[in-house]
């Protein structure tokens, strides 16, 4: 039976329930704040008219006929169904509020100067008009109920200390039977009014846990970092995610935790757009890096390289609370990691460099060869067609001769050119193999010093070699070891002005063979050094294309260096000279390979003259 009837109460609460949202405003069906109170508004006005309306009759059957105030005063009662009217149409909560208390107090007046002025049992309602403003939430509506109901006390103070008010009936029994009423019914309203205060903070409570609970759950599952700082970078609050980001808990991040983990190089950006955030008002955003502790089971091994990642933070100025000092502004910032981001526009600009590089590298491969293709090939077709002409021209022996020698030469010059060309294409291939063997390197240095001390003389160079003859015997490549030299010596030979000189010395240092190639030509300049050894790139501006050459001599030579397992390190200052210091190991057995480094021998002058009759037989 209590079941039936707890149901029957629950269905009741629920049909009233019902009725109530189907009055509210459209603007409050969507916030549940905003209709809790405006259920509060409607539901004690619309029970409290339907109350008195229900004991209209039981007034009448004590009271008797009423007269003209009487009725007017319970007419009066219909205005609170007319304000829940109003809010259900028109949605203004304040507006309801205020006319309620108009309402309230005007009925309050009207009732009180017909029955005894301040002293009529009416008079106590005047204090439930404030009370009535507060459910409204809003200062001003209390300010003016107050004020209102204050006002109307005095009006019936003075117009009974003016004895301009009727005298109340001398019938004490029903003076004190009306005074209860009044007391008990504005208890009662009085009691209403409290419930629906307390529902209210009841609903703003479990509003507050919930969005509290919602923003914690955005909080502890979203990757971007959420914090709280003050101007100088000080966090007060840092979400969960940053433990995920940066391996430590929250607590060792609070306080000047997290500057202290900012890169020394950002720090300055970091302060300045926190400070920039809270003085400017707006939004600021700057990129920095922050160290992440390393998991435990890197910290077991022996990786202690500091850890870095990318961060960019997202700052905007925290809105001020009335009477906070403008000192003490603070800001909420986004931290996001952008590690993947900042490894790919690293990756980008490499890519990049290395495509402008390359591009580079055609640059010069396109100039190189257009002058140094061009050159003896004119040389060849010239004096072909004059030898083809000899008849006309009236050639003798030693003229045909001295021209067949010049198409020779430039034919041999126009084969180094290729040879040098595919000498790269292999070296960067990596199909080229060289073959250990031991060889006496003081014998192989004096023989190129030989080849190339005529080219010296002619150019009036001072060249001058110093091999110990207790030079022992090394393992290695002995015609690369010779392309080395070669190359070297042709090298300074080149750059080395009239009246100068070329040393060629050769010593043993621990283990390695040492060649060092020292000359007093022009030199090269520091920004040039670093690109020393690049194919086809020729250092300076000023003397490129006074020497001939395809800028492949250094990069042979540092190719061969590498297959040996050696090193190559080249020494230089403008006007002053170039010191080149190659080291060899002296037992060495098996090459290293790789993809870009590689060589090739000079062809033999039989395979040259093959390829000459192969030529002639195509054409």
């Amino acid at each position: 039976m209590h079941t039936s009837r707890s149901v029957r109460d629950v269905t009741v609460l629920s049909i009233f329930r019902d009725c109530l949202d189907a009055l509210l405003h459209p603007s409050a069906r969507y916030d549940a704040l905003t209709r809790a109170r405006h259920r509060a508004f409607m539901a004690p006005r619309l029970l409290g008219s339907l109350a008195a309306f229900a004991a209209f009759p039981v007034y009448l059957a004590m009271r008797g006929a009423p007269n003209a105030l009487e009725v007017a005063a319970f007419t009066w009662l219909i205005a609170p169904i007319l304000l829940s009217w109003f809010l259900s149409r028109t949605g203004r909560y304040e507006g309801a509020h205020v006319l309620s208390s108009l309402a309230l107090a005007g009925l309050v007046v009207t009732i009180a100067m017909s029955t005894g002025g301040i002293e009529s049992f009416a008079a106590i309602w005047l204090v439930v008009v404030p009370l009535e403003a507060a459910l409204s939430a809003s200062r001003r509506v209390v300010a003016f109920a107050s004020a209102l109901a204050l006002a109307c006390a005095s009006l019936l103070i003075v117009l009974g200390h003016l004895d301009m008010l009727p005298v109340p009936e001398a019938n004490t029994g029903l003076r004190a039977f009306f005074m209860g009423f009044g007391v008990a019914s504005a208890t009662l309203y009085a009691a209403g009014l409290a419930f629906g205060a307390e529902s209210l903070a009841r609903t703003s409570v479990s509003l507050l846990y919930v969005e509290e609970d919602r923003y914690r759950l955005l909080a502890r599952n979203m990757s971007d970092v959420i914090s709280r700082h003050h101007r100088n970078g000080m966090v007060q609050f840092i979400s969960p995610a940053a433990e995920a980001m940066l391996g430590a808990p929250v607590a060792r991040l609070l306080g000047h935790g997290l500057f202290d983990r900012v890169h020394v190089a950002d720090r300055p950006a970091y302060l300045t757009a926190l400070s920039d955030a809270a003085r400017g008002g707006e939004a600021r955003s700057v990129e920095f890096r922050l160290r992440r502790d390393a998991p435990r089971s890197r910290e077991r091994g022996q990786n202690t390289q500091v850890d870095f990642i990318w961060v960019e933070m997202r700052c905007r100025p925290l809105e001020q609370v009335l009477g906070t000092a403008a000192a003490e502004a603070e800001v909420v910032a986004v931290m996001r990691d952008v590690t993947d981001r900042k490894t790919q526009e690293q990756a980008l600009d490499l890519a990049r460099t290395a495509a402008e590089h390359a591009d580079a590298s055609k640059t010069r491969f396109l100039a190189t060869m257009s002058h140094e293709l061009r050159t003896p090939l004119n040389a060849i077709i010239g004096f072909s067609e004059m030898i083809v002409q000899e008849d006309a021209l009236m050639l003798d022996a030693a003229r045909r001769k001295e021209y067949a020698q010049l198409i020779n030469d430039s034919g041999q010059h126009l084969l180094s050119v290729v040879n040098g060309i595919l000498d790269m294409s292999k070296m960067e291939t990596g199909n080229f193999e060289i073959t250990p063997e031991p060889f006496e390197p003081r014998t192989a240095l004096i023989n190129c010093c030989n080849l190339l001390a005529l080219k010296a003389r002619e150019n009036a160079i001072d060249l001058v070699t110093r091999a110990p003859e207790n030079l022992p015997y090394m393992t290695g490549d002995p015609r690369a070891f010779k392309q080395i030299a070669l190359n070297l010596v042709s090298n300074a030979i080149k750059f080395t002005e009239r009246g100068g000189s070329v040393t060629v010395s050769a010593g043993v240092e621990g283990s390695r063979l040492v060649l060092r190639v020292v000359d007093t030509g022009v030199g090269i300049a520091a920004d040039d050094l670093k690109r020393v050894g690049d194919p086809f790139f020729q250092a300076g501006k000023t003397y490129q294309r006074r020497h001939e050459g395809t800028g492949l001599g250094l990069s042979i030579v540092k190719s061969l260096v590498a297959l040996h397992s050696g090193e190559m390190t080249v020494q230089s200052r403008i006007d002053e000279g170039t010191t080149v210091t190659v080291a060899l190991p002296l037992a060495f057995t098996s090459p290293v390979p790789t993809s870009n480094i590689a060589t090739l021998t000079p062809p033999s002058r039989s395979a040259t003259q093959d390829q000459v009759h192969q030529v002639k037989k195509s054409a």
